[in-house]
């Protein structure tokens, strides 16, 4: 039997995660090769990536493509993720929360949240059923140095250099047998059905292959330009449009600590990004141009980290919210920008380009006449996916109480928040969220309703919880204050002290005395570099 042939049309972070996943689950990274798999790169097309923070799925990720973890992270700079930290979200008075990737939640059922709505609330909610708000406070790593003496391990994920990133892929999943093409491409052949069924390259080579996938970045010159494929436009209800960035280096500006999280801070038109590597920040301001004009986001950007940076060099990337109708059509399917985009405040860029690929392996057309079964699932899940993720990106904008610009009075108005997301917060005003919340399972041979771009499957989008279940929506909404009127009618405005559970306040003790400061294990077991301190930014709130 002919082995099936796959070329990724793109390189970048998302080509080469696909490359690598594809060829770790597919052919046993290499080892028992069921599938060619060709990557076309140009030489030419810049990379869009600017420092990325992930989820901890992408730990899968690694795991299936086979790489060592400290040799990544040596490779990609990579540092800890723990939490995000939301800082002046709620009003602009550096008031913070943490969303933390480890929680602790009784069993058999989970009491966490009724238990601190019934409080008086003067310990924010994450540190009662977390560790890891504190930890990341106190800037403490989630490994130790030798043998892990913690009980349960801490969830965590990566701060990298998302260039060095491909870049390693690249040599990680060539050496094992994926077929690398330096050159742009051409032209591209269609069969009479529709179907792609080859690409041609500036340089001649003729690329044929049973199915493509674009990873293109915003140009989607495959499945867009070439299988027509519409884009559904999110910008109702993400307002932000662009980001001004900028690398801040440690030789210059190190702030004597390597924060083990990521922090999205609330500036006048949008939020700010911070994320640490082993050599340097990358900072990104994601604003609103209807809002903001670029001298003025550059100039808060700038004022973000202080006095110093004006010689720093920045640049404008300017983004458009949304999801191609169908990530999947015909023999090709777009992964990574390609196929949408939404903005990074819970880091989930890379993650959908991860998803796309996990997504891909498992449901691989090994036969030719099963593509358009396996389209139409994927398409679904995927099309979840985006609209979870758009669901909870706009319940942070909406929740704000900030009323000091017309950007954040803006956002929080009815009409920029999704029906989704009304519907559950008209529920929730009934009871807090729990775990039923989120259930959608469908197969093609089910009854059918209204999905935007589907072909068969015509049921609304739902939010089926895959990323964030109730446990994560608690985390925001009672971060951001949400519920505090309902709780007044519920369960009274008289109400008991707020209380920690023994095991965090013994888990909180235990990591006070063996875990070491993030930064001093980066530099033992990494090697990063030790830097003379500087003047923390300014826009950091302790």
């Amino acid at each position: 039997m002919q082995k099936p042939k796959l070329v990724i049309v793109g390189g970048g972070s998302a080509g080469w995660m696909t490359a690598a996943y594809l060829n770790g689950a597919l052919n046993r990274r290499g080892e028992d090769p069921r599938v060619e798999i060709t990557l076309l790169e140009s030489p030419d097309t810049p990379r869009i990536s600017v420092g990325e923070a992930t989820i901890p799925s992408m730990r899968h990720l690694l795991a299936v493509v086979g790489v060592d973890e400290i040799e990544f992270m040596k490779v990609t700079e990579a540092t800890f993720k723990q939490s995000i930290k939301y800082v002046n979200w709620v009003h602009k008075d550096n008031s913070f929360y943490h969303h933390p990737f480890s929680s602790m939640r009784l069993q058999p059922i989970d009491y966490a949240g009724r238990d601190w709505l019934q409080s008086d609330r003067s310990i924010p909610f994450m540190e009662t059923c977390s560790i890891q708000p504190l930890i990341c406070e106190w800037g403490r790593a989630p490994q130790m140095f030798g043998e892990w003496r913690m009980g349960a391990r801490l969830n965590y994920a990566y701060q990298m250099n998302a260039q060095k990133f491909a870049d390693y892929l690249r040599d990680f999943s060539t050496a094992r047998g994926v077929t690398h093409i330096s050159a742009n491409m051409a032209e591209v052949s269609k069969h009479p059905n529709g179907d792609i069924a080859a690409v041609t390259t500036d340089q001649s080579q003729r690329l044929e292959a049973d199915l493509f996938v674009d990873c293109t970045g915003f140009r989607a010159l495959l499945l867009e330009q070439q299988m027509g494929v519409g884009y559904q436009d999110f910008k109702q209800f993400l307002l932000c449009d662009r980001a001004v960035t900028m690398h801040v280096p440690y030789d210059r500006f190190y702030p004597g600590m390597v924060r083990p999280y990521t922090t999205a801070t609330a500036l006048s038109n949008g939020w700010i990004w911070d994320i640490p590597m082993q050599s340097r920040r990358s900072i990104g301001y994601v604003h609103s141009s209807d809002f903001i004009n670029e001298a003025d986001a550059e100039k808060e950007m700038r004022a973000y980290q202080g006095p110093g940076c004006e010689d720093l060099p920045c640049r404008f990337i300017p983004f458009k919210a949304g999801r191609r109708l169908q990530q999947w059509q015909g023999n090709c399917v777009a992964i990574g920008l390609s196929g949408g985009f939404i903005e990074p405040l819970e880091s989930t860029g890379l993650y959908l380009s991860d998803l796309g690929a996990v997504l891909l392996a498992e449901h691989f057309p090994w036969r030719r006449d099963d593509q358009a079964v396996l389209a139409e699932r994927y398409n679904r899940l995927m099309a979840n996916r985006y609209f979870e993720i758009l669901d909870f990106i706009n319940m942070h904008y909406c929740l704000t109480k900030r009323t000091d610009t017309e950007f954040w009075r803006t956002v929080q108005q009815k009409e920029h928040i999704t029906e989704r997301l009304q519907a559950k917060f008209e529920f929730w005003r009934h009871k807090p969220p729990s775990a039923h919340d989120f259930q959608d399972q469908w197969f093609m041979q089910m009854p059918t309703d209204a999905i935007a771009g589907a072909q068969r499957d015509q049921r609304p989008v739902t939010d089926t919880g895959g990323l964030w279940n109730h446990e994560s929506y608690e985390c925001i909404m009672y971060g951001m204050d949400a519920l505090r009127d309902e709780c007044d009618q519920w369960f009274g405005t008289q109400r008991p002290p707020t209380k920690v559970h023994p095991a965090i306040m013994q888990r909180l003790k235990m990591a006070h005395q063996m875990l070491p400061p993030h930064a001093l294990w980066l530099q033992r077991v990494l090697g990063m570099a030790e830097y003379p301190t500087a003047t923390k930014p300014a826009g950091w709130v302790a």
